[in-house]
């Protein structure tokens, strides 16, 4: 395989990969164009810098890969939302507890990146789904396997119901759009305020806010 065309699945991916686009893992139906301008920036970013190791978080989207693998990037694909929300992680709760997770089992099994190291994280808006006690864990993850000069991608929903509100994989395109496909019916479990957004990735890097139509803030994170 040359260089620049290396693609990793997680295990759920593995499973999947003989699945068609369409439908797969409940994401089938229209495909929904949405201005980004934060994505604008990043691939300006991936058309002048050669060889970058991208991280895509999200349900598996053959069109990313082309289209990645064609400007002459790697990528490495992890649909964490779809494997955090499953009651595997949970563990057995203590009277009058909160049930607790499984984080370090959650890690090793759908983070395990082996020495791979990644200069754009595509974070799409799977923090608004992950449950809380696996957030912190799987930031400090993401900043152990960032490169220098890394920069993250991230979308955060202002609101936590309504129609933008839905559970979407996202399909880059070459401009300023993005394209969304409706995929299972995951809720929005928070919404983060710009400071809150700030301390989630203090230790990643500088955060810059990007305006979004839609009640979505969108942010670029760079080391």
């Amino acid at each position: 395989m040359e260089n620049g065309d290396e693609i990793k699945m997680s295990p759920l991916f593995q499973r999947a990969a003989g699945n068609k686009e369409q439908g797969s893992h409940g994401h089938g139906g229209p495909r929904v164009s949405r201005h980004s301008s934060a994505w604008m920036k990043i691939l300006t970013r991936l058309k002048v810098e050669p060889g970058l190791g991208v991280l895509d978080i999200g349900p598996t989207s053959p069109n990313n890969i082309n289209f990645l693998t064609n400007l002459g990037h790697s990528v490495y694909m992890a649909d964490l939302v779809e494997e955090a929300v499953k009651p595997d992680w949970l563990l057995p709760a203590e009277e009058n507890e909160a049930p607790a997770y499984d984080v370090e089992g959650f890690l090793t099994r759908h983070m395990n990146f082996g020495n791979r190291e990644f200069d754009i994280v595509l974070l799409w808006d799977a923090l608004d789904y992950i449950p809380a006690p696996l957030t912190d864990a799987i930031l400090r993850r993401l900043n152990a396997v960032t490169r220098e000069h890394g920069q993250t991608l991230a979308f955060f929903h202002s609101r936590t119901t309504g129609p933008e509100t839905i559970f979407c994989r996202y399909h880059v395109m070459d401009g300023d759009t993005v394209e969304t496909q409706q995929g299972p019916s995951h809720p929005v479990l928070r919404n983060y305020q710009n400071r809150q957004i700030e301390a989630l990735f203090q230790e990643m890097g500088t955060c810059r806010f990007l305006l979004a139509k839609d009640n979505t803030r969108e942010v670029i994170v760079s080391r």
